[in-house]
Formats: structure tokens, sequence, C-alpha cells
């Protein structure tokens, strides 16, 4: 009992503290106007939350769908509709959510949130069953690989959505799912590369993920400098 307690508890820093790592790192983009901390903490949690609606409806999935490239984007969708669901109904309604950098932000926090959760389940099988060493390369992959995906997809649907924040509602809305395909679509072509490449390959595509992320953080510094005024557009 004492050693499958610790397991878990292993497991639940494994995928939590590097998660928060990354948060710190991400709120940095944000430190002239921080959000709130309980709103920061409400988006990471609802992340965390959404991956136990996420588990059972990709269950579902996989009993019918038998093509592995195929249930693989079924699973991309479902995981990044559920995390926009999430920040939609957290966060992104709130008054703090005051200017485009803030969706982006929040998208981000909840996308750790949700990485957190998937990476602490990913590490208890390693942690139960496995060595130590196969473990810590468990913990590496998904911290340098699916973390930042995560990260990656969500951010792309915070940007779209920071696009037309002064926008007519609409406008929002089109953006909104022009977004999340987008991040299906940036999460597939993931999954089909990490699925179909060989061994020696796979730290190639996760080196196409960090390229991704260096480009969002040049996107975030654009996104800062859009104002009421520099978008065309119906207040919000």
């Amino acid at each position: 009992m004492l050693n499958e307690l610790l397991h878990v508890l292993a497991a639940a820093a494994g995928g939590i503290l590097p998660a928060l790592a990354w948060l710190w790192f991400w709120l940095r983009e944000d430190s002239k106007h921080p959000e709130p901390r309980q709103l920061i903490a409400l988006a990471f949690l609802a992340g965390m939350a959404t991956v136990a609606i996420v588990i059972p409806i990709e269950n579902y999935i996989g009993t019918f769908v038998t093509n592995q490239t195929l249930l693989f984007t079924f699973w991309s969708a479902v995981e990044e509709i559920s995390k926009y669901l999430a920040a939609l109904a957290a966060v992104l309604w709130r008054r703090e959510d005051d200017e485009p950098v803030d969706v982006v932000i929040y998208m981000i926090i909840v996308a750790l949130g949700f990485a957190a959760a998937e990476n602490s389940l990913f590490l208890l099988s390693p942690l139960a069953g496995e060595t130590i060493a196969q473990t810590i390369i468990t913990g590496n992959l998904r911290f340098i690989g699916a973390t930042l995906l995560h990260v990656l997809s969500s951010a792309v649907i915070g940007v779209v959505l920071a696009l037309s924040f002064y926008s007519t509602r609409i406008d929002k809305f089109y953006h909104a799912v022009t977004g999340v395909i987008l991040a299906i679509l940036l999460h597939s072509l993931f999954n089909f590369f990490i699925l179909n490449a060989p061994e020696e390959s796979v730290l190639r595509t996760f080196g196409f993920v960090w390229l991704g992320v260096i480009a969002l953080l040049a996107v975030i510094e654009f996104i800062k400098r859009i104002r009421r005024d520099s978008l065309r557009g119906s207040p919000r």
C-alpha cells in the first residue's frame, strides 16, 4: 500500500513539477500585466480536470476506430476541443481577460494543466513496473515533446482569438473555429510523424515542436502590441 502511494506521488510530481516550471516560463511573457493568481490556478486546474473527461471519450472512440492514424486524429480533435472549452468555461469570459495576449496566456495555462495530468498518468505505468531509467526516459520525452505540443497547439487557438480580440462576436466565433481546426491539424501532424518516423528521427520531430515554440514567442511579442485601434472591428 505504501509503495503504491509512493508511486502515485512520484508520478504526480513527475507530471506536475515540469508543467509548473513551464508555467513560470510562460507567465514571464505577461509580466508587465500579470493575471490574477487565482485565475492562473483555476485555468491550470481546469486543464487537469479536462483529462478526466477526455479519457473516457477517447476510450469510447477506440472501441470502433481501428485505423491508428485515424484514431490519433480523432483523439487530437477531442483534446484540442476540450482544452478550448475548458478555457472558455473557466477564464476566457471573465473581465480579467482584458487584452489580446491574455487569451494566449490562459490557453497555454490550460494546456499545461492538461499536460501535467496526462504526463502523471503516463508515468504511473513505468513507475509501477519498469526500471527507474525507463521512467526517466519516458518523463523526459513527455517533458520535451508532448507538453510543448499541448502548449503550442492550444497557443495557436489563443493567437487566432487574440487577432479577433476587438472584433465582433461573429468574427470571434469564426476565428475560434479556425483556431481549433489549426490546433487539431498541428496535433494530428505531430502524432502522424511520431507514429511513422523511425526511432532515430523522433527527436527531430520534437525539434520541429521547439522551432514552433520559438516562433510562438515572436508572435506573442507582436500580439502584445495589438491595441483597440490597431485592428479593424467593433469594440469588444
